[in-house]
């Protein structure tokens, strides 16, 4: 197997972004290599294949560089890691076309998936807490993906296997660290799939030094409740539609409220509200006690956070203004991915593979530089 020539060169980097000189300071090689043996990928790749962290970080590259052919990218890859290494070596492996995806099929769907876990964590920036808490923020966005039988079976459905009528389309659903704008856990599928539902499942790692924000289109019964129950502070704004009736107005114009499991029963709802209004806490696989933030710029909000004197309703509105403010200007976890060229495969498989590597550039975007 011939070597790859490399030439000695500085940093490349995407304009106002990450140059691939950054992505293993990010996403250690350790991390990649664990991720792939954990999947039964370890050991030298077959002659004639790229390994896997050399197509891992070819892959975050591709998403650097839309718009250039694999093969050159590849070469900006070989060339950095090559200067970053001191000039040892050589890497090896085929950067044609061909080889690049034989490698990334072999590489699949679940080694960046891996990988991000094993690295993603919030990042330890000062200035973005609320109420003594870590502010973290639901976030998602659409994503099309290249028209193929593949990924219509795959992505275009409404989530439970019915075909939509559109072109095939991804959604992802994330968890932000709002201080870094890092991602920390995400779930990806298909266009039609219910965001609420898909919040809902992207708990496992909050925890009770968190205040979560969510939006509307994120909002569901069982997302709130699920997020509370991890002891989490909970800021939502949510849809106009959901009934929230005054319990008790506070002295700074906030009130208390409830909210109610939809289509629970009239007779039951009018029972948990008198007990509610009676001071018993209700249970919560029916309703969540909750205080109601009205923002004409922030919209309804209902939060955990009952007391005023814990946290004002300015402090709760002004948090969901400077956040989907910043999001909607900047929008850097988003953007990133609806880029023309932002995806490139026809395969399921490597649609995954590619929005997994652009939330490892996205979390390396946000990674405090190395000391």
């Amino acid at each position: 197997m011939a070597s790859e020539s490399v030439e000695q060169e500085g940093p490349v980097v995407r304009p106002g972004g990450v140059s691939v000189g950054d992505l293993p300071a990010a996403v250690p090689r350790s991390l990649i290599e664990e991720a792939a043996d954990a999947l039964g990928l370890g050991g030298p790749a077959p002659d004639g294949d790229l390994p896997p962290h050399l197509t891992a970080y070819l892959t975050m590259a591709l998403c650097l560089f839309p718009d250039e052919p694999a093969e050159d990218v590849g070469r900006r890859v070989v060339a950095e890691l090559f200067r970053l290494d001191g000039g040892h070596g050589p890497l090896r492996g085929p950067l044609t076309e061909a080889g690049i995806d034989r490698a990334r099929r072999r590489l699949g769907r679940d080694v960046l998936r891996a990988t991000f876990y094993r690295v993603a964590q919030p990042v330890a920036f000062p200035g973005t807490w609320l109420g003594g808490r870590r502010l973290m923020a639901f976030e998602g966005f659409g994503l099309e993906v290249p028209d193929s039988a593949e990924n219509a079976a795959e992505f275009g459905t409404d989530g439970a296997g019915q075909a939509l009528a559109t072109a095939p389309g991804a959604r992802v659903v994330a968890v932000v660290d709002c201080g870094s704008g890092t991602v920390v856990d995400a779930e990806v599928g298909p266009r039609g799939r219910d965001e609420g539902a898909m919040a809902a499942s992207l708990l496992a790692t909050a925890c009770s030094e968190w205040a979560l924000l969510g939006d509307p289109s994120r909002y569901s019964f069982a997302a709130f409740g699920a997020a509370a129950l991890t002891g989490a502070a909970v800021c939502w704004r949510v849809p106009p539609r959901i009934p929230l009736p005054v319990l008790e107005v506070l002295p700074e114009g906030s009130y208390l409220s409830l909210l109610v499991r939809p289509g629970l029963p009239a007779h039951e709802r009018a029972e948990v509200l008198l007990e509610a209004r009676s001071g018993a806490k209700p249970d919560p696989y029916v309703a969540h006690p909750v205080r109601v933030v009205e923002d004409g710029d922030a919209g309804r909000l209902v939060t955990t956070f009952r007391d005023p004197e814990e946290l004002t309703a300015a402090e709760v509105a002004d948090a969901h203004r400077r956040w989907w403010g910043r999001s909607a200007g900047a929008g850097r976890t988003g953007a990133a991915l609806r880029g023309p060229g932002g995806v490139r495969a026809t395969d399921p498989d490597l649609v995954h593979q590619e929005i997994w590597a652009h939330l490892l550039v996205e979390y390396a975007a946000g990674s405090p530089a190395p000391a």
